[in-house]
């Protein structure tokens, strides 16, 4: 796959301080040329690390967040305020931020509707911060947590919504991690980004980071079709690159 860089740090969190710094560079770089920064959030230990280490970042006031929206690339579909929602996880980066004006765009909650419908309320706020005509943002920077089974998001291997052509968001049922309701950006979604950023760290994440880079196609690892427009990097440490040739 073209344009596909991995970089390898020492550990998880020199992963996440680095992938930090290079995010906060990625959104000035973005403003200055746009004006306007978008970016796709994800989840999970190394998502989360990510974000941490970003609210810690004596350079995060770089970036003009009254002048960023935050997406989210996929969330379990549970009640507001659940401890497992991605959003409540990402707290306290959240907090740093809002009140520099970033613009946060959760993913919709179980509220009592169905998950269809859900998707159907995301996918119109993305198409309301689009161009005219046009179903979504240009996202700057997608960040990805690599799953041990090399899903990304909430698309699993040998699950219809990695199938999915056309839409931006999709309700997900049955997913074999729990919680078994989700929503997700579709891949055709994820791959309009300009820079996609896939993360992974541990062991546990190694035999997945070796499948994924063969790219087998998305059935077998998810993860393997994830590409952006301009630039694809993959953010490893040292453990999950431990099967890499």
């Amino acid at each position: 796959m073209s344009g596909r860089q991995v970089l390898v740090h020492a550990d998880a969190a020199l992963l996440a301080q680095a992938a930090a710094a290079r995010l906060i560079t990625a959104l000035v770089d973005a403003q200055s040329a746009r004006g306007t920064a978008h970016a796709v959030l994800t989840g999970g230990r190394n998502g989360n690390a990510l974000l941490a280490a970003l609210a810690a970042h004596p350079a995060r006031d770089a970036v003009d967040w009254a002048h960023v929206h935050l997406w989210w690339g996929d969330e379990r579909y549970l009640p507001a305020g659940d401890p497992e929602r991605n959003a409540v996880q990402a707290a306290a980066f959240l907090a740093a931020v809002r009140p520099l004006g970033a613009r946060v765009h959760a993913m919709p909650a179980d509220d009592g509707s169905s998950a269809e419908e859900g998707a159907v309320r995301y996918a119109a706020e993305l198409a309301a911060a689009a161009g005219p005509g046009e179903p979504l943002p240009v996202f700057d920077v997608l960040l990805l947590g690599v799953g041990p089974d090399a899903h990304v998001a909430s698309l699993f291997p040998g699950h219809p919504g990695v199938r999915q052509s056309g839409g931006t968001v999709l309700p997900v049922h049955d997913s074999p991690k729990p919680p078994p309701t989700r929503l997700s950006l579709t891949l055709p979604a994820l791959n309009t980004a300009r820079q996609a950023w896939l993360l992974a760290a541990g062991a546990d994440k190694a035999d997945a980071v070796a499948l994924a880079l063969t790219d087998p196609g998305p059935d077998t690892a998810p993860a393997s079709a994830v590409a952006g427009t301009e630039r694809t990097l993959w953010f490893l440490d040292e453990a999950a690159a431990g099967k890499l040739a």
